[in-house]
């Protein structure tokens, strides 16, 4: 029996085919390298289904990731006051999001990370990618400054999810979200606009 080529038909198993390529692509190359049309042959799909399936390159990132979240509707709230008190609302807001249902996946996501490298990957993707750069891009700083302006901010949202929501420490665990804001927002501000030196 001839095999056939050509374009996979539109079927339940191919929008994991989709999936499981993604993954695949952004854990190897990131999400700037990663290309829908490498993913599309990877899966053996065209890449227009690709983009009937899952919209942009994003909501596929998003989707692959099993994100519950989408940064790209909650950072405009972020940036919204300027730079000026921008730590205080990306930590606001990031608690906003753990604390919330969207919180549960989020911590799936989290522990995860910490003992799968390919899971770790697609984190740092996301965070580099669809959550720090997002905000870097709309302050005036140095481009040479911004990865390591980037790195700390994750260091101290990282640090905070995982105390708060993995490991539970208290009273970070319990303490009301603004008194964490209070706290931590000013060394986030530092981070994204202070002096490092």
């Amino acid at each position: 029996m001839a095999r056939r080529t050509g374009r996979r038909p539109g079927n339940p198993d191919t929008r994991e085919a989709i999936l499981a390529a993604a993954r695949a692509a952004f854990a190897e190359r990131g999400f700037d390298a990663a290309s829908i049309r490498a993913i599309a042959t990877a899966a053996g799909v065209d890449p227009a289904l690709v983009h009937h399936y899952f919209g942009t390159k994003e909501e596929l990132f998003r989707t692959a990731m099993a994100m519950p979240i989408d940064p790209a509707q909650l950072l405009p709230g972020v940036l919204a006051g300027g730079p000026e008190g921008v730590g205080g609302r990306l930590v606001r807001t990031f608690l906003g999001v753990w604390d919330s249902p969207a919180g549960t996946p989020a911590v799936a996501l989290l522990r995860s990370a910490v003992s799968n490298e390919w899971m770790a990957r697609l984190v740092r993707e996301f965070l580099v990618t669809q959550v720090l750069r997002r905000v870097l891009d709309h302050l005036d700083i140095d481009p040479v400054e911004l990865p390591l302006r980037g790195s700390l901010v994750a260091s101290q949202l990282v640090g905070l999810a995982m105390m708060r929501y993995v490991i539970r420490l208290e009273p970070v665990a319990s303490a009301d979200p603004e008194t964490l804001v209070a706290a931590i927002g000013p060394t986030v501000q530092r981070y994204l606009t202070g002096d490092l030196d």
